[in-house]
């Protein structure tokens, strides 16, 4: 909505396309989970059974739904495929057994990373933002309703390259869970209708090129096919 009194229009907010319908679901914030598949801690370097939950965040507007222009800055951008999952319902300190009840639905995403400048932070114990989050670093698909797909916690997670696979995983593989992740969140945050959460990557994860294709699926949500431009 724009205010009269405003300096100037404010940028508008992301919306996701919910399948089967015209209403958006407007974006507030995204948080991402970090080495949430054992397989990937492993070939990132970590050990998952000596790791608590941690989070990222990347912003709103880094959600697109078209093609992934290659960013500047990196020579090794790399993909991660992940379920999405969207909350209508916020909170502080929600307990596990009720978290689901926060879920509007879920899609197909990609967690698009330069790597290079990723592990420069790391060396040099900076944030992550400048690997993360930068435009267009999440492509996702549409969201798809719980009210009508459930709840996913199984079922094949995979992402292919130009019809080579290169992730191949299941939901059940993820280390903390999605009500788990929530209540994680909440007791951090203030959550709110709008917040969207990342919910890791299985193994496999590797770079890309311009020209490229990425095709990914989950299992009971769907399939996203994004260019790389």
């Amino acid at each position: 909505m724009t205010n009269a009194n405003d300096l100037f229009a404010a940028t508008p907010v992301t919306r996701f396309p919910i399948a089967g319908s015209d209403q958006t679901f407007p974006v507030r914030r995204v948080y991402c989970i970090g080495r949430n598949y054992a397989a990937h801690a492993i070939e990132m370097g970590f050990d998952p059974e000596k790791e608590p939950p941690f989070f990222f965040q990347k912003n709103p507007d880094n959600i697109t739904f078209g093609d992934f222009p290659y960013p500047v800055q990196s020579d090794d951008v790399h993909f991660e495929i992940e379920l999405v999952v969207a909350l209508h319902k916020g909170g502080t300190d929600i307990a596990v057994a009720d978290a689901l009840d926060h879920v509007f639905g879920y899609a197909v995403g990609l967690d698009m990373t330069r790597r290079d400048l990723q592990g420069e932070a790391k060396t040099l114990g900076r944030p992550w933002e400048i690997g993360k989050s930068f435009e267009k670093s999440a492509p996702c698909g549409p969201l798809v309703p719980a009210s009508q797909i459930g709840h996913p916690d199984h079922g094949a997670i995979w992402l292919k390259v130009n019809d080579e696979i290169k992730q191949e995983g299941d939901l059940n593989q993820m280390i903390w869970k999605v009500p788990e992740m929530i209540a994680t969140l909440s007791r951090y945050f203030t959550l709110a209708p709008g917040d969207v959460i990342m919910t890791g990557t299985p193994a496999g994860v590797g770079p890309i090129t311009r020209g490229d294709v990425m095709a990914g699926h989950v299992a009971g949500v769907g399939d996203l096919t994004v260019k790389v431009v």
